[in-house]
């Protein structure tokens, strides 16, 4: 178990580093955007559980053997960034659809959101590195189990994400619904959001590999 002292230390870094902007805040903002608040919400909840999944495989050194792997790291990555520009693509073909009518294209069901964050999150190898990174700086082989206290570090960094991730939907949410009254600005939410999963997809593909793996 961490002592106290650097579960406090810690926690006020996972803090901070969560508040900074990074690409789980845009990836949650273009979900708001595209469909309010709740969808937001949804893909918050999605990252998180993929989150998870990092933070067991960090601390039980499965992320480790991938990251070891030059070719692994490759194919994980551009399978990631794949995947949300394909994401992405989807947005702009609603969005061009609906250029000759007012209604919105069809609501994604919030269980499909769910799922594909999840996956968003797991196929990006850029967390798996980030806990890597991380979590040793703070574990101390004395104070007991390794993998212990690697979990519960990572539980600490995925936790204190949920308020940033949730400020970030709601408030771009809430934007993104005043400005749907608009026919015109509600086709061009559609535009943005998969303009940021697009982004979202080259960050991903441009990632270099860590040093272990050159």
């Amino acid at each position: 178990m961490p002592s106290l002292d650097t579960l406090v230390v810690f926690t006020v870094a996972a803090v901070v580093l969560n508040l900074s902007p990074g690409p789980s805040n845009l990836y949650v903002m273009a979900r708001s955007m595209s469909q309010g608040p709740r969808a937001g919400l949804v893909a918050a909840a999605g990252l998180f559980t993929g989150a998870l999944g990092h933070v067991a495989a960090a601390a039980f050194g499965l992320s480790a053997i991938v990251l070891a792997s030059a070719e692994a790291f490759v194919v994980l990555k551009w399978v990631g960034a794949a995947y949300l520009v394909w994401l992405g693509l989807q947005h702009l073909v609603s969005a061009g659809s609906g250029l000759g009518r007012v209604e919105q294209a069809p609501a994604k069901p919030m269980r499909h959101i769910y799922r594909e964050s999840i996956l968003v999150e797991l196929l990006n190898p850029k967390t798996a590195l980030f806990f890597l990174a991380l979590l040793p700086q703070f574990v101390d082989p004395s104070a007991g189990s390794v993998a212990v206290q690697s979990l519960i570090l990572g539980l600490i960094v995925v936790v204190t994400a949920i308020p940033c991730d949730v400020l970030v939907a709601f408030s771009a949410g809430v934007v993104a619904r005043k400005l749907s009254a608009s026919p015109w600005i509600a086709r061009w939410q559609d535009r943005v959001s998969g303009l940021i999963l697009i982004g979202l997809g080259a960050l991903v593909a441009g990632g270099e590999r860590p040093e272990a793996v050159r």
